[in-house]
């Protein structure tokens, strides 16, 4: 809400910094090949590739349209066949497990897990004693961001009294998870990752290197106030370390803004420099932001009233001015909002709402940032724009019949612009909104910008060739030609190439282990869950004579404390107002 009161009106002329490089390799990169298909580089320029992105069309009754090979593939599996959802809700209700997922898991998985959180409702529903029938009276499945989701495993633990909770989501996330669970008294509740190898992330292991420390080493020795602002989608160790070096609170894309608002308001916009960190596109976005408030000159009494009271236009400008944003930070999903794409948004949705996670490149965030001056568009985390979505069908939905242009079905526009894993949460929310309201004249389009370098051209071998005895070249999305589903050979993905080391199939060997150690308390069953469990660098280990895992865990206490208090913590300004000699 506040990022969307902070760029409201703002003069669409506000420029944000674009010299994001992007690889261009086409001249150099290889032809891979294949027993049956060729895959080349298209001939053509990108804006000849695609005249539309692939989308996914919601309708009353549940309707569901997919365009294009990339949606057809996210379609696939939201209905999920209905024996698996029993099978699995009735292991987790026998062995008291709980799941907690990122949004952005594949579409199978997803699918599946929606279905057995409804279920379990419908069950607690129909029952009028819930624990005489032994239904666990909070979901047993949760589906959330990554801050959320260790607020729901302590809910899992509290009301439905869980052993064990399943965490599908990057390793940094099942770390947080356990540790979370830790400072709540649970410290006992064995946390599972899907696979036993390493789930990494780009984003979070840019802060993994010495040049990051480095960075903030160097603002930590200049006899200066800092506080770095990290985002939460890094390891504990990158917060432990970084709190040892500087003082440090996390923030998510929902509450950065606020985070340097209050922190400069705080402490003395002159006086503190901000690091902010690892996300480049975020600090890039936020600086762009400044600066749009600065050249439209908001009077003081606007930016107090729609910003934040205690700063006007001479603190904002000390704020811009002591932002120092991490150069070499961005995720694999959101880098791929590039120009191609930004492109073909402007030639062929004008007519849609475009939503941006904060993470995305310049060119995409400015989109947006323009559509949400006029309420046709939200920037920021995955929940705002989930939120941004739902609002907009139930106004749709609300409006009488919803007829739209010469009678005809209304149909809402939306761009993804974040991770395709999202669709899943969104079918299920249009869906909901769509039938609580009787709503049959309303439909929501969901599309998904692929960017033009995922589509390949295709060359089928001799036995497929045309009427001349050529080779036959056609365009389609191919899956996987970088690495991962919907991936880019320029380098960036659709859809999160770890995050989809989680799978349905991991999730039931895992429920399976656990019921094997349960009836016959295998010890090799438990070495073998063992290797499930979160990274373990911080555990016995001490940095400056401070347990390191309360250390890493310190930065998110601080954000929680500055999301209850509306203020730094006591603790932490101390710890800031001490780096000056």
């Amino acid at each position: 809400m506040l990022l969307r009161c902070a760029v409201r009106r703002l003069a669409a002329s506000s420029s944000i910094a674009s010299q994001h490089g992007r690889a261009i390799a086409d001249s150099t990169r290889s032809t891979p090949t294949v027993t049956r298909r060729r895959l080349s580089v298209p001939t053509c320029p990108p804006a000849q590739q695609i005249a539309s992105f692939p989308s996914l069309l919601v309708g009353p009754n549940h309707s569901l349209s997919p365009k294009g090979s990339f949606a057809e593939a996210q379609a696939a599996f939201l209905e999920p066949p209905q024996q698996v959802v029993e099978r699995l809700l009735d292991k987790l209700i026998q062995l008291r497990v709980g799941i907690v997922a990122h949004y952005y898991m594949d579409v199978e998985l997803q699918g599946v897990l929606h279905a057995v959180k409804r279920r379990q409702l419908q069950l607690l529903q129909q029952a009028n004693d819930a624990p005489s029938h032994g239904i666990p009276p909070f979901p047993l499945v949760a589906i959330a961001d990554s801050l959320k989701m260790g607020d729901d495993a302590v809910q899992m633990c509290q009301q439905s009294n869980v052993d064990s909770i399943i965490c599908l989501g990057v390793d940094f996330m099942s770390e947080s998870v356990a540790a979370i669970l830790g400072r709540n008294s649970y410290p006992d509740i064995p946390v599972y990752r899907a696979t036993t190898k390493h789930i990494g992330c780009s984003l979070a292991e840019s802060a993994e290197n010495d040049s990051y420390r480095a960075w903030l080493t160097k603002a930590a020795d200049k006899n200066k106030k800092a506080l770095h602002v990290v985002y939460i989608n890094t390891s504990l160790e990158t917060k432990a370390i970084s709190a040892s070096i500087i003082p440090t609170i996390t923030c998510t894309s929902s509450n950065v803004l606020q985070t340097i608002l209050q922190a400069s308001a705080q402490i003395g916009p002159k006086d503190l420099e901000i690091c902010y960190g690892p996300d480049t596109y975020m600090g890039h976005n936020l600086l762009s932001l400044l600066d749009a408030i600065l050249d439209t000159q908001w009077s003081d009494e606007r930016i107090a009233r729609e910003l934040h009271p205690m700063h006007n236009q001479q603190t904002i400008q000390s704020l811009r001015d002591n932002l120092n944003v991490y150069p070499s930070g961005n995720c694999v999903v959101h880098h791929m909002f590039g120009q191609s794409v930004v492109d073909t948004v402007n030639t062929q949705y004008k007519d849609a709402y475009v939503t941006a996670h904060l993470e995305v490149p310049g060119e995409m965030f400015q989109i947006a940032l323009e559509k949400s001056l006029k309420d046709e568009g939200v920037v920021g985390s995955t929940s705002n724009i989930l939120q941004f979505i739902e609002r907009k069908v139930e106004e749709a939905a609300k409006e009488g019949d919803g007829r739209g242009v010469g009678g005809e079905k209304k149909t809402l526009k939306f761009i993804l612009g974040t991770e395709a894993g999202m669709v899943t949460s969104i079918v299920r929310s249009v869906q909901h909104i769509l039938d609580s309201n009787a709503c049959q004249n309303v439909e929501a389009e969901i599309i998904f910008p692929v960017s033009s370098e995922a589509v390949m051209g295709v060359e089928n071998d001799g036995s497929e060739s045309n009427n001349n005895n050529t080779t036959q070249t056609t365009l389609e999305v191919v899956p996987g030609v970088a690495g991962g589903e919907g991936c880019s050979t320029a380098g960036g993905c659709a859809t999160c190439p770890f995050m989809k080391m989680n799978d349905l199939d991991a999730v039931h060997d895992i429920v399976d282990m656990i019921q094997s150690m349960a009836d016959s308390a295998s010890g090799s069953t438990e070495l073998q869950l063992q290797k499930h469990l979160p990274p373990n660098r911080l555990k016995g280990k001490m940095i400056n004579g401070r347990d390191a895992i309360d250390l890493g865990s310190e930065p998110i206490v601080f954000m929680r404390e500055l999301m209850k208090e509306k203020k730094l913590s006591d603790d932490l300004v101390k710890r800031i107002d001490g780096m000056v000699a």
